[in-house]
């Protein structure tokens, strides 16, 4: 017998990575998701993300989670743990 009560939702933790690419126009700069990382704690997320930003190339980088409803598949909004160099607006995430 299945309890129905069971908790069906999973927390992940992104480190996600930026870079800039040459946009459209002369001089215009856009961003790009380079790397999307995932990890089982917040602390080793912000951390990562923390070392990423100070490579060569990262022009910003985020750490968030997302909490998953197994049974639905769905994904609820980002909770951003650090925000570091030039991410883009929460409405374009």
């Amino acid at each position: 017998m299945t309890d129905s009560t069971e908790n069906t939702e999973k927390v992940h933790y992104i480190c996600q990575t930026y870079v800039e690419k040459a946009g459209p126009g002369a001089g215009m700069l856009s961003l790009k998701i380079d790397k999307q990382l995932q990890y089982t704690s917040e602390q080793q997320a912000q951390e990562r993300a923390e070392r990423e930003f100070r490579s060569d190339g990262c022009a910003g980088a985020d750490a968030y989670m997302v909490v998953e409803d197994q049974s639905s598949g769905e994904v609820g909004a980002p909770t951003f743990l650090v925000r570091l160099g030039n991410v883009p607006e929460f409405d374009d995430f």
